[in-house]
């Protein structure tokens, strides 16, 4: 089942694009670590997932409807946590439990009592008394109390200290999988999207650059570091097939290559004639600074 398609999604803000030609399909019970820099556009893109915002161009679909004209189906459907997310500050913990209960009609009250109790939550403290990490966990309680169908958690433990920012991944995350519930979540974090995510899409200049099972990005990407001397320049490597992209580091041009190391170290003897190559597998995190912090 198709729990969330875009196609071709293009958004602006005045002037400056910040996605172009986005072409996502999500299935349920899917774990999705969603990676880019700041300013890369996960923001924009979940809340457009949300109805928050509209594309400017293309197409959305929530459980197989428009999130924004059919707003409230969609969103009694879903579970969203972000960041900057503010909860009424002068209402008590009780309370904003209350409401939200009122909003859903699967709320669950043995699920919302457990994880009252797990993360130790003062029912009748105040919000603005809590802790930042006391607000985060009532905020996670309000978004999966009620068994969403779809979670959504855009960097939801941001500025928590480690155990306290795996206890909030982990106890959302594992709950809504039990049941099959389809989640997608934005960290910068990568040991995080490591643990948690099953699959994982980034978004880089714009555009979905890699889309991918995890299994296969630790197995199917390789880093070459090819020598500056050699005859073999930047331009000649962006053009062979499945070259993600190149930078100089030092005294090397490093490129990112969808091919086993094997596979990469022959390829560049064959076509461009390259010796002294090294061509190993990376880790994600590597993965990434390279992608996204690649200067040619």
């Amino acid at each position: 089942m198709k729990v969330v398609e875009l196609a071709n999604v293009q958004r602006s803000y005045g002037q400056n694009e910040v996605l172009s030609g986005i072409n996502l399909t999500i299935e349920k019970g899917q774990v999705v670590g969603l990676l880019g820099r700041n300013g890369a556009g996960k923001t924009t893109l979940l809340q457009i997932i949300m109805g928050i915002l509209a594309p400017g161009k293309g197409a959305v679909q929530v459980f197989g409807q428009d999130p924004r004209q059919d707003a409230v189906a969609v969103k009694k459907r879903i579970g969203y946590v972000s960041e900057d997310q503010q909860l009424p500050s002068f209402m008590k913990v009780q309370e904003v439990l209350g409401i939200h209960k009122t909003l859903y009609p699967d709320w669950d009250d043995d699920l919302a009592s457990d994880l009252a109790q797990r993360f130790e939550l003062p029912a009748k403290r105040r919000v603005k008394d809590l802790s930042r990490g006391q607000a985060r966990q009532v905020a996670l309680l309000c978004a999966v109390s009620h068994r969403p169908e779809l979670l959504i958690l855009d960097e939801p433990a941001g500025g928590l200290d480690p155990a306290a920012r795996r206890q909030f991944l982990e106890t959302s995350i594992q709950l809504l999988n039990e049941s099959g519930s389809t989640i997608i979540f934005s960290s910068h974090h990568m040991n995080d999207v490591e643990r948690m995510a099953s699959r994982l899409v980034m978004i880089h200049d714009r555009q979905k650059w890699i889309d991918s099972d995890l299994d296969n990005i630790r197995a199917g990407y390789s880093l070459a570091l090819v020598p500056i001397e050699s005859a073999v320049d930047a331009e000649a490597l962006l053009k062979l097939p499945n070259c993600l992209c190149v930078r100089r580091h030092g005294e090397s041009l490093h490129a990112v290559f969808e091919h086993e190391p094997d596979s990469c170290r022959d390829e560049l003897s064959r076509v461009l004639g390259a010796q002294d190559v090294q061509c190993r597998s990376l880790g994600l995190e590597e993965m990434f600074i390279e992608l996204a912090g690649r200067d040619m």
